[in-house]
């Protein structure tokens, strides 16, 4: 693959529009869409992820979702692989790659800005670990290496699980910033300010239990998915686990998630801050963000 390829990145917070400005920009400059989100993966995780529907997807091509099952875990190993051939795919179609999601580190190893560590699993260290709980995990982290424990999700118990056994193989977790880059890209982010992200939050938070959302989760586990593994995908489905164990009122699940899911888009805004090479624009922007693409399809 070309080393110097151009691709198209969009970034940002959950709720902040991602999806349909991609769809927008792929139909308008001939693009296909890589989704970035280490949650639309998994096969049946629909509503919970706000995964884009095929209507609201208006034949744009989507690559890297449904990819995997739930009940097992896909790694950030596991997308760069797939991502790096559906990049190739598109580009032999003379097509532009357009990555577009909130999980921040599969798009910076894709493009090669950052290389993660290959560091083997640790049975004994993660057994140890697995009989600590979620919060426990967290104060571990952050007590070992703060600048991790920063951008993590503090109750993805599998997350933070790995984040410590790298932790104690290398001193830290690497987030290493390569002067190479595989790709030429255009990183542009959509934001805004956080009390109205918070009301767009809520708002589909709702849109999405009207949709279904609980009923998908009772399906998915009399499908097999336990209640320990829907913890450990974390967000909705940790809340809906909780919610049909009958820990929670669908009032008390609804008010925890929005306060949960307003909480990781402060987490995701922390993480892509440290990246300068993205273009901030607000949601609205539309036409000075065609400019911005055209300019540097020109290039």
């Amino acid at each position: 693959m070309n080393p110097k390829q151009k691709i198209l990145i969009i970034v940002g917070p959950t709720s902040s529009g991602k999806s349909a400005l991609a769809v927008e920009l792929a139909r308008r400059f001939v693009g296909e869409i890589i989704s970035a989100d280490s949650r639309q993966v998994y096969r049946g995780l629909d509503i919970g992820t706000g995964k884009i529907t095929k209507r609201e997807m208006r034949g744009v091509p989507h690559h890297l979702l449904d990819v995997a099952s739930p009940k097992r875990v896909f790694t950030a190993a596991d997308y760069v692989h797939l991502a790096r051939r559906a990049c190739s795919g598109i580009l032999q179609n003379t097509r532009i790659p357009i990555v577009a999601g909130g999980t921040g580190f599969y798009i910076d190893a894709l493009v090669g800005r950052t290389s993660f560590p290959d560091v083997p699993v640790n049975k004994k260290l993660r057994i140890r670990l697995d009989k600590k709980t979620t919060a426990q995990l967290f104060a571990l982290l952050k007590k070992r290496d703060p600048h991790r424990a920063k951008a993590i999700d503090r109750h993805n118990k599998h997350r933070l699980i790995r984040a410590l056994e790298i932790v104690h193989a290398l001193g830290r977790v690497p987030m290493i910033e390569l002067r190479t880059q595989s790709f030429d890209t255009l990183w542009i982010g959509i934001a805004s300010p956080m009390d109205k992200l918070r009301t767009a939050i809520a708002k589909r938070l709702r849109a999405r239990l009207r949709r279904g959302m609980v009923a998908e989760a009772k399906r998915l586990h009399a499908g097999g998915l336990s209640y320990k593994r829907m913890d450990e995908l974390g967000l909705e489905y940790r809340a809906l686990a909780r919610l049909l164990q009958g820990k929670v009122t669908k009032r008390e699940m609804e008010e925890m998630l929005a306060r949960e899911i307003s909480r990781y888009a402060k987490r995701q805004m922390t993480y892509w801050r440290r990246n300068k090479d993205i273009k901030w624009f607000k949601p609205s922007d539309a036409t000075s963000i065609q400019i911005a693409i055209n300019r540097w399809l020109l290039e």
